[in-house]
């Protein structure tokens, strides 16, 4: 069960700071501003409480969630061109924690070269030293189990990195199998073997990653229940008012701001409808995420001049940047039928062995078995073709051939960092089901939801440092309606270029002889049934199955004005005052990996900025 939501009547100023969205950002920075007594915060959150809601906290049943209105936003795209014409779901949680309540829980940490480069780009204080000791605050790491150290041997791990004390539990499973180790195995095979610990933000090779998991009792360890545990509920300077949407920010436009347009407060929609305005002395903070905090910004008169009017919206400034240069990890799913006795999955489509694990989950409140673990694993590669690894001087060819559509500094950052074979440009995931992609999914859920009667493991292929750029904009001036959501893939040429090549080297992780081979049937059923032993077919592969891994971000880019910014290097919006992003809106971008970490990371320098500023 939800907890009780408080009444808009709690929402009563004055407050010195307004937290737009519950998610895993806005709670981290609420969490952190209300720390001071005297500091007295609102956060404003459109979805539910959650937080003992075994859907959410039981990590194995993520699935159940993912499309339902109470849980997830449940986006889709327009028709992507790059892929077919197909359109792709987009999962966003819509709940006091935000996507970390309905992510996969994977937690990996971004590598020291793609920080470096948002530093780079323009925002001081942004390169990966100072950004280290954000990833270390928001967690507390626990020593890998000796089961897990018997089957993986994770070598490689790094007790010392292990310093912080944050609030989210971060910890190994105990249930890895064989299907991990040969995991590992193969990449090792291939030359790629991981021998410094990946957080410390330089590795090549497969490893077993931990989970935004609690080892005491097994359960999803989020922003909900981390940043806003019983404690912070209790502070009497905090106020967090859930079911209630932000329709637009409030500006004064007078000379007080000096040409710009200073934030004083927000307008509300209640659940039963109602709108009221609240003021915020200090500043108003959009942690809404990448896909809603540009909408917000356009709902109040902060977006490009054409759009605004389209929508009937006064213009209080005019910045097209807002809700351009979105930035997403794609990954293409390609499901390999296994042999007998072989780990898969997809027999949880028996509803008996569904309820056995459940049963086991719950029994004597421990959390025992697979519904409490996360088991999927990862790897990290260079720029890879079907003959493996590629050489620097192929891999140089292949940027110069492009060189004429990078186009951007960032873009050409990016190509810097991959030409050096020292920085990841593919993740690789290994999934534990089949995954099932239709032209047009109702959620998430669809893709994993078993189609085939055979047992699967998946093999995914994800591009970590992406060239196309998307978008995401208000779909009119009512808050009610979805931001249309572009992400564009493969618009840019290199993407296709790189995800083929990507495709064609795990025929090399599959072949029969590498110890990941060994877990599939001898000409056994694979989806889609395409071999990509040439190029052509790698990127057919790529059109047919490629999908969103859910980490957009950079669609309010902390970037100077005039290179494609919305935020400065403070996170203050331009051509506002009082107003900032502090979510993955604001990535310049697309870190290494799996986002979370840098969401949390992001989130807490944020909030010592806010603190910062406020004494000065």
């Amino acid at each position: 069960m939800a907890a009780t939501a408080p009444t808009p009547e709690a929402a009563a100023g004055p407050f010195d700071y307004i937290v737009i969205g519950g998610g895993t950002a806005g709670l981290v920075v609420a969490n952190r501003l209300t720390e001071d007594g005297s500091v007295r915060v609102l956060v404003v959150e459109a979805g539910s409480d959650h937080r003992t809601d075994p859907l959410i906290l039981t990590p194995g049943l993520v699935a159940a969630v993912y499309g339902k209105e109470e849980y997830d936003w449940n986006l889709t795209s327009v028709p992507q061109p790059g892929l077919n014409n197909r359109y792709i779901n987009q999962s966003r949680g819509k709940m006091l924690g935000g996507s970390s309540g309905l992510n996969f829980m994977m937690l990996l940490y971004p590598s020291k070269g793609i920080i470096d480069a948002w530093g780079s780009l323009g925002n001081s204080g942004w390169d990966y030293d100072s950004l280290a000791p954000y990833l270390q605050k928001f967690a507390t790491v626990h020593s890998p189990p000796q089961p897990a150290r018997d089957v993986l041997g994770l070598t490689y791990h790094d007790e010392s990195l292990a310093e912080g004390d944050g609030p989210v539990h971060v910890s190994f499973s105990e249930g890895y199998g064989p299907s991990n180790k040969a995991w590992i195995d193969a990449f090792e095979e291939q030359g790629l073997k991981v021998d410094t610990d990946p957080r410390a933000g330089k590795a090549l090779g497969g490893f077993q990653q931990p989970a935004s998991i609690d080892p005491a009792n097994k359960t999803r360890s989020y922003a909900a229940t981390a940043y806003y545990d019983d404690a912070v509920a209790a502070r009497p300077n905090l106020v967090v008012l859930t079911e209630t949407v932000v329709s637009k920010v409030i500006f004064d436009t007078t000379a007080e701001g000096g040409g710009e347009a200073v934030a004083t407060g927000v307008e509300i929609v209640t659940k039963g409808g109602e709108k009221k305005q609240v003021l915020a002395s200090q500043e108003v903070i959009l942690a809404a995420g990448a896909l809603h905090s540009p909408q917000i910004l356009e709902l109040s008169g902060v977006g490009g001049r054409d759009l605004l009017r389209k929508h009937g919206i006064p213009v209080v400034v005019d910045n097209a940047n807002v809700g351009e240069g979105l930035q997403d990890h794609a990954i293409v799913c390609q499901s390999f039928e296994v042999v007998d006795g072989v780990a898969s999955a997809d027999v949880l489509r028996d509803p008996d062995v569904l309820q056995a694990l459940i049963g086991m989950y719950q029994a004597g409140g421990a959390g025992a078995g697979p519904l409490g673990q996360s088991n999927i694993s990862v790897a990290y590669t260079p720029v890879v073709d079907g003959s493996g690894a590629l050489s620097p001087d192929a891999a140089e060819a292949l940027f110069v051939a492009n060189a004429g559509t990078l186009d951007s500094p960032g873009r050409r950052a990016v190509a810097s960092l991959l030409r050096t074979g020292a920085e990841p440009a593919h993740q690789y995931l290994l999934f534990p089901s089949q995954i099932s992609i239709p032209d047009r999914p109702d959620s998430m859920a669809t893709y994993l939801t078993p189609t085939r009667p055979e047992n699967y493991l998946t093999v995914m292929a994800i591009l970590n440092h992406p060239f196309s750029r998307g978008s995401v904009h208000a779909a009119s001036a009512d808050v009610a309606a979805l931001p249309v959501w572009d992400p564009k893939y493969n618009s840019h040429a290199l993407d296709l270029e790189l995800l083929g090549r990507a495709v064609q080297f795990v025929e090399r992780l599959v072949a029969p002889a590498s110890p990941l081979g060994s877990l599939f049937k001898a000409g056994g059923k694979r989806v889609p049934d395409i071999v990509a032993d040439g190029l052509d077919a790698a990127k057919e592969v790529v059109r047919q199955r490629q999908i969103s891994v859910f980490h957009v971000s950079g669609s309010c880019a902390m970037l100077p004005r005039d290179k494609g910014g919305v935020v400065d290097d403070r996170l203050r919006v331009y051509g506002t005052r009082r107003l900032r992003v502090v979510d993955a809106a604001i990535f310049p971008l697309e870190p290494s990996g799996n986002i979370q970490s840098v969401v949390y990371a992001v989130a807490e320098k944020a909030a010592d900025l806010i603190k910062q500023d406020r004494h000065t």
